[in-house]
Parts: structure tokens; sequence; C-alpha cells
């Protein structure tokens, strides 16, 4: 089966943080490949490296400052893709995104490179900035500054992918006449930047590979897909440099069969949509097809993808 979509519009999927199925190697082969096989576009991963047993409310994605859900078993979002990468051959391997202030520019350009090139150039990075400062004080990375370290990030990472040698001086990395030996398989690699705050939208408009959203509802959505295609023009930049991907946010489970919901978000420039798994057990991961099938036939052959504004 190819690549669900119209070439406009395409079709990406979580990953199941459940308990014997992230955790189990067999369990993730048969998603991994389940999902390849159902034609899914791309296949994504979330970072967080620990989770403070009493974190500051800092969550911005709800009302309370807290998560959702505690204690997720969130593993390793580039090891979960280097897994991925090793039992298929076709899909798009995406973050969604890495803390990437949490990380060294240096270290993280290697692991990046290492995976583009073992997955055959496959692979999309999400950075962000994160919310939870227990979690940078875990690793010793000052809280302040987070943006500006995200800025250097992704300098530093396309300045040795893309020189022989590499040379970078910031506030926080610098490097002189370096080599990031073996390079990627092209110059660049895809980045594309979280954050939902007009200066994260800001970042993503001027130097991003493509823009995702997190938990944003439809109005929310469609004033900031409005900013965000006023600030790549101000950028010098075209709305296609910078597409959009995004989960239609809701609380309710229905909702992600909702034709009309998910085409409010269609409408105002969405041209990725990445479904929850929907997995809870290693008993349902091959459920996941019969929720991909239905998802295409009832919400996806049915939305109408506008030209870009």
């Amino acid at each position: 089966m190819g690549t669900i979509g119209d070439g406009r519009l395409k079709l990406g999927i979580g990953t199941p943080y459940v308990d014997g199925v992230v955790t189990t190697g067999p369990a993730m082969r048969e998603y991994a490949q389940t999902v390849e096989a159902c034609g899914v576009e791309s296949v994504w991963t979330v970072e967080h490296v620990i989770e403070a047993d009493d974190y500051e409310p800092r969550y911005s994605y709800s009302a309370t400052g807290h998560m959702p859900a505690r204690f997720i078993p969130m593993a390793d979002p580039l090891e979960i893709l280097a897994f991925y990468a090793g039992c298929t051959s076709t899909i798009t391997l995406g973050t969604a995104v890495m803390v990437a202030p949490l990380h060294s520019p240096v270290v993280l350009a290697k692991r990046v490179a290492t995976l583009a090139n073992l997955s055959g150039d496959r692979l999309v990075v999400g950075l962000g900035i994160g919310w939870q400062k227990e979690e940078y004080a875990s690793v010793g990375v000052p809280y302040a500054d987070r943006g500006a370290r995200l800025d250097e990030c992704i300098d530093a990472m396309r300045v040795l992918w893309a020189d022989r040698p590499a040379t970078y001086h910031g506030r926080f990395v610098t490097f002189d006449a370096v080599h990031l030996v073996p390079p990627p398989p092209r110059p660049t690699i895809p980045i594309i930047l979280g954050g939902n705050t007009p200066p994260a939208i800001a970042r993503a408009a001027r130097v991003a590979d493509g823009w995702y959203p997190h938990a944003m509802p439809p109005d929310q959505f469609a004033e900031a897909a409005a900013f965000l295609r006023d600030e790549v023009r101000q950028a010098g930049r075209k709305p296609e440099d910078v597409p959009i991907s995004v989960t239609p946010a809701s609380a309710s489970a229905e909702r992600e069969m909702d034709v009309d919901w998910v085409q409010q978000y269609v409408t105002h420039g969405a041209t990725r949509l990445v479904i929850r798994p929907g997995v809870t057990s290693p008993d349902g991961v091959g459920a996941v097809r019969d929720k991909i099938d239905r998802y295409r036939e009832q919400v996806l052959d049915r939305l109408v993808v506008p030209d870009l504004p």
C-alpha cells in the first residue's frame, strides 16, 4: 500500500507509550511494521528525560499546570526511532519533540546524523524547549535562556552537518575546525519546531523546516497558523517552506474521527495530521490497522485540502 494522502496532506501516527508495548521489542516491531504496511507516512516519538515526583506546575497545556497523566513510560525518542528504522524501510521517523537544551548540540548532532544514515535518510527532528524546571536541573542545565540555547543548538548542528571543517562560536557552544564523521546523507536534516507561544512560532517561521504545535484547539490553531504565515513572509520565506504538522486536540477520543473537527485544522493550513495510536496493551497492537483504515475512510478521504493562502 502506498502512503496515505493526496500529496498535500499526510497522515502520521504517534508511538504507543504503554508498558508491555514500548518496553518490548516484539510489540514495537509489530507496531512499526503494521503502521508502515497500512501506508502511514510517518511515526513520531516524544521526550521527557525524567518526570519529577512533585514538579512546579508549569505545564502550559492544561488549566492546572499539570500533565494529564503521570509516569508514562516515555522511552528515549531517538533510540525508539533507531529500533523502528531497523524493522521498517519507507516510513518517515520523527521526534515531536525532543527538549533540545537538555542535550549537548554536538552529541545530538552526532546521534541524529548516525540515525539519518542508518535509516536511509528518513529522519525529521522535532525540537522544543520543554517546561519542567526539575528536568533541566536533573541534567545540570540552567532553565533560564533555554530559548537561546535552542537557537544555538539548531545553528551548531547545521554547521556540523554541512561544513568540513566546522567552526561555531556561541554563548553556550563553541568549537573550531572540527569534523563530524560520518556526516549525514545530505548537508542538512529537516528540523521542525514545537511550541505554541508567539516567540516559539516566530522562531519556527525564521529557521525551521516545519512547525508542530501541541494540544492546540482549532480556534487557537487558526490564529496561530495565520501568525506563522505572517512571520514566514516577514522572514522572506514562503508558507510551503514551513509546513504544519498537528495532532487535532481534544479531550474526547470521538473528536479524532469527527471530520468537521479535523477539517478546521486542514482549512487553516495543517499539511500533516498525526493521530494517536489508540493502543492500550500488547494485545491491542494489531488493532491499530483497523483504526488507520477507519480514519482513512471516515476522515481523511472526506477532507478538503485548500491551497495555501
